[in-house]
């Protein structure tokens, strides 16, 4: 009986040592996130955002004759939520009335002054013109008189009638004269009436096209279609309140959503990777589970900067190939571009690698331990990068520095391999024992030790 508790209490204790082995090691274990070198085919991507937009769209115009009639801007009053579907002819947006409606009074004004010039015009030549045809006639009666006078002084002397046909010549120059007069005067009359007409019909057309353009500021749509808002120059949204300009009267647009584009820039840095014709895969944020494919169609030339940024960036327009209706315009895409694969070589995750002065290395497990190892590393993406030398196949490193992790040995690489690849060896630490100058220290005397 008394051999029983001590049995119990080897078990107990066996037991207990059991359970702190599991905990201990459990607890070890996750205390080192472990990733193993990978070897294959390791594809070089850039991975972007951007946005959907379509590849063709029908454009909405306000009033084509803005700049005829002198008006320069004109601001939107009112217009139907973005993404609405209309059919033709239905209802998409109206403009500010205010300026062409205080135009037209003013023209209507001016077409009431010169209707009334018109007229004062028509009866001053047309009194004009009735005087100097009396004035005509009257000539014409007195030269009648002057030829009568001088058939009736053929009994007269000489000298009276030389005086007669004197008279007589004056009269029928001066009829002459007054008939060419009044050609001129004619012809001044009908320039005058000609001058106010020109004027004066001018002025109508003019309010006759203010009036054709008033009825163009109730925009329609010219087909069926959803309704999309422009985006001004600085990416925002032409929305109620905005300002329309006479040479860009673009109020909305109708897109065609068979065929899509994502437009994305991409930084200084990665655009001389990216080339037209590669492939592209598509996400939608909207929508996590879908996926589409791509290809790289245009690749901007000359840089820009985008508003609130100072990096340089590249517009680049990537075609997607399938089609789908739940695709819109504005939905945020991400972009992963696939630039390049290099065969056959070594990768491991971008957070196995550390640097420090200048030196990259990584943690690796060397049997029961932990080395640093220096690496030489290539080309990466946006997960994984290549190991050039420094790593085999399967070797398993650490994601996470351990514990007291300045303290393990940093494993240099062959001087071939530095060689090989141009880089500097790692310099040699002065040893611990020796002093930083160069003087000779004497030896201490040895300590003895008295039993």
């Amino acid at each position: 009986m008394k051999r029983k508790p001590t049995i119990y209490g080897i078990a107990a204790l066996f037991l207990l040592a059991i359970v702190a082995y599991f905990l201990f090691s459990t607890n070890n274990k996750g205390q080192h996130i472990i990733a193993k070198v990978k070897k294959g085919n390791f594809p070089i991507e850039v991975t972007t955002t951007g946005e959907l937009i379509a590849k063709s769209s029908e454009k909405i115009y306000g009033p084509q004759a803005l700049r005829q009639i002198q008006i320069w801007q004109v601001k939107l009053q009112d217009i139907i939520p973005d993404g609405t579907v209309v059919d033709s002819g239905q209802y998409v947006a109206s403009l500010d009335r205010t300026e062409i409606s205080n135009k037209i009074k003013d023209e209507e004004t001016n077409l009431e002054k010169l209707e009334s010039q018109m007229t004062k015009t028509r009866l001053d030549t047309s009194l004009e013109l009735r005087n100097a045809c009396d004035e005509l006639i009257n000539l014409k009666y007195s030269l009648e008189e002057k030829k009568i006078t001088l058939d009736q002084s053929k009994y007269e002397p000489p000298a009276t009638i030389r005086q007669v046909q004197i008279e007589l010549e004056k009269s029928e120059r001066a009829h002459e004269q007054a008939e060419k007069n009044y050609k001129l005067r004619y012809q001044k009359a009908v320039a005058n009436m000609q001058e106010v007409s020109a004027s004066y019909n001018q002025a109508k057309r003019k309010l006759e096209q203010m009036n054709d353009v008033l009825k163009q500021f109730n925009v329609v749509a010219p087909k069926a279609g959803m309704v999309i808002y422009r985006r001004n120059w600085d990416g925002n949204k032409i929305g109620i309140g905005a300002t329309i300009n006479a040479w860009d009267n673009i109020v909305a647009e109708l897109p065609d959503l068979s065929e899509m584009i994502s437009k994305t820039y991409i930084n200084e840095i990665d655009i001389s990777k990216v080339k037209v014709g590669q492939p592209v895969r598509i996400g939608i944020d909207a929508f996590p589970e879908k996926q589409f494919t791509g290809k790289v169609t245009e690749v901007a030339n000359i840089g820009e900067q985008l508003q609130n940024t100072n990096a340089k960036v590249y517009e680049v327009r990537i075609l997607v190939k399938e089609f789908d209706s739940i695709l819109r315009p504005a939905m945020t895409t991400k972009n992963t571009i696939l630039t390049s694969i290099v065969d056959s070589v070594l990768f491991i995750p971008i957070e196995a690698i550390f640097n420090t002065d200048s030196i990259t290395f990584v943690y690796k497990k060397n049997g029961g331990s932990i080395v640093r190892q220096q690496v030489v590393v290539g080309q990466s993406n946006d997960n994984e990068i290549i190991v050039r030398a420094g790593v085999l196949e399967d070797d398993e490193l650490l994601l996470v520095p351990p514990e007291n992790s300045d303290k393990i040995s940093l494993e240099p690489l062959p001087k071939e391999t530095l060689d090989k690849f141009r880089i500097k060896p790692i310099p040699q630490k002065p040893d611990k024992q020796e002093d930083k100058d160069s003087t000779i220290r004497k030896p201490k005397a040895p300590l003895i030790i008295k039993k």
